[in-house]
């Protein structure tokens, strides 16, 4: 509201001068120079203003296709993201498949081995007693080989869980980080363009101001020319008046001039004399 009335304001003092000049300029030089040039400029003004609004219909447009573009592009980042999230969920459960059927090999080998060492052992202590401490021995080994397999296939297992549970935490704060960074590109955009709309209205402002200070000055000179000239006429006038006035006086000429006497009657001079 506070803007619509200081544009208001500003269109009322802009008409006043520009009337206030064009009567000055009518009165003095007998033209209206000043009115058509603010003409020519409240149209140049109109035709800046259209080219802007186009300029703003296109910007829209591209922001839009931009807009269109960062999507199409974020539902793709996403889609590739829940690609590798199926993909790696698929490595996982072919892992486990993996780790699963390892076990369930290694203890149909180890029931298998179970039952071939006890056939076996029952054969060696049939035939002979002496090797069954080696036997028992080389057994307990493989038991313990077994053991740390499973263990090592356990901590592979712990590795990989880890290792994908970064990999998503950094995916959601690449994501969270590019909204955060486009929306500081957008403020910085919206503040870059208030900016350079300032400095345009200011050098406007600017060159207005200088024309106002020229045409004002040349006004003053214009008008002290004219009182001079006016001061000069006046006092030729006032000296040749006194020379005219002082050539009527030297030579008793015009309202000067002496009046002549009234002749005296002769019946007059006779009664006087009686």
């Amino acid at each position: 509201m506070q803007y619509k009335l200081d544009k208001l304001v500003a269109d009322r003092i802009y008409f006043q001068e520009v009337l206030e000049e064009t009567y000055l300029e009518l009165a003095l030089y007998r033209c209206f120079s000043v009115l058509t040039s603010c003409n020519k400029e409240v149209e140049e003004q109109d035709l800046y203003r259209i080219c802007l609004a186009e300029e703003e219909g296109k910007n829209k447009l591209s922001r839009r296709e931009l807009m269109k573009q960062l999507r199409q592009q974020r539902i793709h980042i996403k889609t590739v993201a829940y690609d590798t999230d199926l993909i790696i969920d698929q490595l996982r459960s072919k892992i486990e498949d993996a780790a699963l059927n390892s076990e369930i090999i290694g203890r149909y080998i180890t029931n298998w081995q179970c039952a071939r060492t006890e056939q076996h052992t029952q054969t060696i202590n049939d035939t002979e007693s002496g090797p069954s401490t080696a036997i028992s021995y080389f057994r307990n080994r493989g038991d313990q080989e077994q053991r740390v397999h499973s263990e090592i296939d356990l901590l592979v297992n712990v590795f990989i869980n880890e290792t994908l549970a970064k990999v998503e935490s950094w995916m959601n704060k690449y994501d969270t980080d590019m909204e955060a960074i486009d929306l500081k590109i957008t403020i910085m955009k919206n503040k870059y363009q208030d900016e350079v709309a300032k400095r345009k209205s200011m050098e406007d402002d600017l060159a207005h101001h200088a024309d106002q200070m020229t045409l004002w000055n040349k006004f003053k000179d214009d008008r002290e020319r004219a009182r001079l000239y006016r001061k000069k006429m006046t006092e030729s006038a006032i000296i040749v008046q006194a020379w005219w006035r002082g050539l009527l006086v030297r030579l008793e000429l015009g309202p000067f001039r002496p009046k002549k006497k009234a002749p005296t009657r002769p019946d007059d001079k006779k009664g006087k004399k009686k």
